[in-house]
């Protein structure tokens, strides 16, 4: 890629305009710089899950394995940010998205079929975990905006879809190897007629 910036403000985007790395200039409301902010949104949001698990990978060593799958994929989410900046730029491929199915399937065979609905919390970790899990579905979201209004070419979308399902299998994994209790959805009660 080799752009580097070398001044953090430029002052050119004073007026809601910024310039994509073709050279176009769009509002920062533009379908694109929205699909950008969301992949960049979850990305920093996955750091912070995976500072807070490497925080506690001492005390629960299975803890490393989810680590070690969740990593590569801050280095993806840049990479696809790169590629919606420059739509002729492609990294993402098909391998990436076999790597995240291998892992799920290896992790929901330890887990086991899941028999009800689940809610994002039980710790801090799930609960980051899920979060994560939703902004890769507003990522996905965006990016399928950004789809219809100008044709994303590479695996960008495949690889948030099966991104946030790996994501929602980790917070059950997380939740297991730190035994903590999933929580479950409980109905609200029939109205009384």
């Amino acid at each position: 890629m080799g752009y580097r910036l070398s001044k953090i403000y430029t002052r050119t985007g004073d007026n809601g305009e910024t310039g994509l790395a073709d050279g176009r200039r769009v509002t920062k409301d533009h379908p694109r710089v929205e699909a950008m902010g969301e992949v960049d949104s979850l990305n920093s949001q996955l750091g912070l899950l995976l500072a807070d698990l490497a925080e506690q990978a001492t005390a629960h060593p299975g803890l490393s394995a989810v680590i070690d799958a969740l990593s590569p994929c801050q280095h993806r989410l840049f990479d696809l940010g790169g590629e919606l900046a420059m739509p002729e730029y492609q990294a993402l491929d098909q391998a990436e998205i076999e790597r995240l199915e291998a892992v799920i399937d290896g992790w929901n065979e330890e887990l086991g079929p899941l028999q009800n609905f689940i809610l994002p919390g039980g710790s801090r970790l799930v609960a980051q975990a899920h979060l994560c899990r939703s902004l890769a579905r507003s990522a996905e979201r965006r990016c399928q905006h950004l789809n219809a209004v100008e044709p994303l070419r590479g695996s960008g979308l495949a690889y948030l879809n099966r991104l946030s399902d790996l994501l929602f299998v980790a917070a059950r994994l997380i939740g297991l190897r730190t035994q903590v209790k999933e929580v479950l959805w409980q109905a609200a009660p029939k109205p009384k007629a």
